[in-house]
C-alpha cells in the first residue's frame, strides 16, 4: 500500500474518531423511533389544515417533536442503563459502553426538552409545546420509572406517550383538539402493543434476563399471540372509522382496509406459528402498516383540498 493510501485511510480513521461522540449522542435519541413519530405527525397536520400547511410550521413542529422525543428516549436510557447492560439487544447502547456518562446524557436530554418546548411554543402555540413535553414526562415517569418494571401491561399504558405526536401536530395547525386527532391517538395507542409485543417475542429471553415483565416473557405464547391478534383487529377497526370524524375518503379507506387486512393476516400467522421468525415479520410489517395508513391519510387530505 502506498504512503498516499495509508495517509488517506489514516485521515478517514481520524474523522471517524472525531465523529464517534456525535454518533453516540445521536444514538441516545433512538432515531428510528423518532422517524416513526414524525411519519404520524406530518400527515396529521395535512388533515388538520385541509391543505398543505405552512412550510415553516411543518419544519418547526417536526424539529420540535424530534427534539422532545429524542430527549425522552435519552432519559429512558439513563434510567434503564442497568437493564440495558443485561440485554443482548441493548448492551451496545452508549450509556452501557461508557461512551456517554449518565450526567452528560441527562443534561443533553433536558436541553433537548427545553429547546423543543421553546420552539413549539414560539412557532406554534403553548398547547403543542405542553403536549410534547407532557408526553416526555409520561414516558419517563410513568412508563420507564414505574410501569416497565412492575406490570406486564406496561407497554399498553405506557405506549400512550407515543401517540401524543398526532395531538401535537393537530394542535399546532388548529390551536386546539377535536375528535379526529383523538381517534388517531387511539389508533396509535392500540397499535403499540402488537407492534412491541411482536419484538418482545423475539427477545423474550432478554427481558427475562433483565427481570422486565414484558408480556411475552411472563405469559405463554398462545396468550400473547391471541392478545396481539385482538389488538390488531381493534386498531384496524378503529382506523376505518376516521372518515366519520375527518375529511378523508376513498384513498384513505382503500389503503387502510388493504393494509389492515394484511396486518391482521400477519397476526393470524403468528398465532398459528408463534416463532421468533414470524414475530419479526409482524414487527416489521406493523411499521409498514402504520406508515401506509398515515401517508394515505395525508395524501387523501391534500388531493381533496389541493
Amino acid at each position: 500500500m502506498t504512503g498516499r493510501a495509508l495517509s488517506y485511510r489514516s485521515g478517514l480513521a481520524g474523522i471517524g474518531d472525531r465523529l464517534r461522540p456525535v454518533r453516540a449522542y445521536v444514538a441516545l435519541t433512538k432515531p428510528r423511533i423518532i422517524e416513526l413519530l414524525l411519519v404520524t405527525t406530518l400527515p396529521t397536520m395535512f388533515v388538520a389544515a385541509r391543505r398543505l400547511p405552512s412550510g415553516w410550521l411543518v419544519i418547526a413542529v417536526l424539529a420540535g417533536g424530534a427534539m422532545a422525543a429524542g430527549g425522552a428516549n435519552a432519559l429512558n436510557m439513563v434510567y434503564d442503563r442497568d437493564i440495558d447492560a443485561r440485554m443482548e439487544r441493548t448492551r451496545h447502547r452508549p450509556l452501557v459502553t461508557g461512551e456517554v456518562s449518565p450526567k452528560a446524557a441527562a443534561v443533553f436530554a433536558l436541553a433537548l426538552e427545553v429547546a423543543a418546548f421553546g420552539l413549539l411554543w414560539g412557532a406554534a402555540n403553548l398547547l403543542s409545546a405542553a403536549l410534547a413535553v407532557g408526553a416526555t414526562a409520561f414516558y419517563v415517569l410513568v412508563y420507564t420509572m414505574w410501569l416497565k418494571r412492575s406490570t406486564s401491561q406496561n407497554i399498553v399504558i405506557g405506549g400512550a406517550a407515543g401517540a401524543v405526536p398526532v395531538l401535537v401536530g393537530w394542535s399546532a395547525v388548529t390551536g386546539g383538539l377535536a375528535w379526529a386527532p383523538l381517534l388517531l391517538f387511539g389508533v396509535i395507542f392500540l397499535w403499540t402493543p402488537p407492534h412491541f409485543w411482536a419484538l418482545a417475542v423475539r427477545y423474550r429471553d432478554d427481558y427475562r434476563a433483565a427481570d422486565v415483565p414484558m408480556l411475552p416473557s411472563v405469559r405463554r405464547l398462545e396468550v400473547v399471540t391471541s392478545q396481539i391478534l385482538a389488538y390488531a383487529v381493534a386498531v384496524v377497526a378503529l382506523s376505518l372509522c376516521l372518515p366519520l370524524v375527518a375529511n378523508v375518503g376513498a384513498i384513505y379507506l382503500v389503503a387502510a382496509a388493504l393494509a389492515g387486512a394484511a396486518f391482521i393476516g400477519s397476526a393470524i400467522n403468528l398465532r398459528r406459528d408463534p416463532t421468533p421468525r414470524r414475530a419479526m415479520r409482524l414487527f416489521g410489517y406493523s411499521i409498514t402498516y402504520l406508515t401506509v395508513v398515515f401517508v394515505a391519510m395525508g395524501v387523501d387530505a391534500v388531493v381533496r383540498h389541493p
